[in-house]
Parts: structure tokens; C-alpha cells; sequence
């Protein structure tokens, strides 16, 4: 019984410190993508969240593990929702590319300030970083390539070089960031349908 009683408040412990994780991680894009990640110090982040340094380190161990995890969120967010499509049950290799195309837009542009430091500063990721998410990227464009190859396969795409044709979406997609203003012209649904339509235009889907 008394451990049944204990698990609410361990969940909600857990939710406790998800949230404080999450609120240093906020500060800390803030102050990096306005100040630079060299410009910026743990104490900077401390001020504006009207906290002290140490309970910054009571979740994070360094400044460098901040900028780690907010560089590597944008394209976990397009593993992810890479991820969801290819479970999913959509039949056609088209149907899976083009929900793809949505999705991959929209985690990137919901991740614009994030892709943009990690873009930035990525000199300064610890090597450990730099490599989980280049690996993280490797991943996407492994399955992004595999279900290319899939729609070469069943004849819906009509490409020469599924490899080369996988960075060129990851790169189109991905530039999204530099050019994309909220508020701007296109709403980020219509962003997502209009350069969704490119993709497969580009890889010769009908």
C-alpha cells in the first residue's frame, strides 16, 4: 500500500522537474539566440528566469549540456515525425512521402529559433553532442532514403539517385528556418502544403 500511495507524487515529481528542464532550456534559447552561446553565462540564465545558478545545475551539469539539448531538438522533432508517418497506415509510398513533407516542415519551423543556434554554434557542441546528432541525422536520412526507395519501387517515383535526392529535401526543408516569418505571407500550414508540393514534384510523384 504504501507504495501505491507514493507513485502519484513520484509522477508528479517527475512532472515537476520536466517542467524546470524545460523552462531553463526556454531561457537559455532565448539568451543564446539573442547574445551568442559564448556571450551568454549560466549566471545571464539564472538572472532572467529570477533564479540562482544552482538550480540551473540541479538539472543541467554545464552550459555546454544546455546548448547540447536545445541543438539537438529540431531534427529529433523531424525523427520524430518522420517516425510517426512510417507507422502509420498509409498505403502508398506517395501518401507516406507527402504526409512526411507536412510534417518534417512543420517540426522544422516550429524549431526555427533551436535549428538556428544549433546551425550557429555548432563549433561549440562537446564532441559527444556533435556526434548524437549527427547520428540523429544519419537516422532521418537512412529512412527518409529507404521509403524513396520504396516509391522508385513500386513506380510512383521516378528518380535517378535516391541518396542525392534525400539531402536535397533535408536541405529544402531544413533552409525553411532562414526564410520563414511567423506572421508573414504564408501561414505555416500553407508553407508546409506549398514546399510539400515541391518535394514531390521533385521526386516525380503523380
Amino acid at each position: 500500500m504504501a507504495l501505491a500511495s507514493a507513485a502519484p507524487g513520484v509522477g508528479i515529481r517527475d512532472e515537476v522537474t520536466a517542467l524546470k528542464r524545460e523552462r531553463t532550456l526556454a531561457v537559455a534559447s532565448e539568451l543564446f539566440y539573442e547574445r551568442g552561446y559564448e556571450n551568454t553565462s549560466l549566471d545571464a540564465i539564472a538572472e532572467r528566469m529570477g533564479v540562482t545558478k544552482p538550480f540551473i545545475y540541479a538539472h543541467f551539469t554545464s552550459k555546454a549540456e544546455l546548448l547540447g539539448e536545445i541543438s539537438a531538438r529540431g531534427i529529433a522533432s523531424a525523427l520524430a515525425a518522420l517516425d510517426g508517418v512510417l507507422t502509420s497506415s498509409k498505403n502508398t509510398a506517395t501518401e507516406r512521402l507527402a504526409e512526411v513533407g507536412k510534417r518534417f516542415v512543420v517540426a522544422v519551423l516550429r524549431s526555427q529559433r533551436d535549428i538556428a543556434i544549433m546551425t550557429r554554434e555548432e563549433k561549440n557542441l562537446a564532441p559527444e553532442d556533435f556526434h548524437r546528432i549527427s547520428e540523429l541525422r544519419r537516422e532521418f536520412d537512412r529512412k527518409l532514403m529507404r521509403l524513396l526507395d520504396d516509391g522508385v519501387a513500386t513506380g510512383e517515383f521516378h528518380l535517378a539517385d535516391t541518396r542525392m535526392a534525400t539531402l536535397a529535401i533535408g536541405g529544402l526543408v531544413s533552409w525553411a528556418y532562414v526564410w520563414y516569418r511567423p506572421g508573414g505571407r504564408l501561414t505555416l500550414e500553407q508553407t508546409s502544403v506549398q514546399l510539400t508540393d515541391l518535394i514531390l514534384g521533385m521526386v516525380g510523384a503523380k
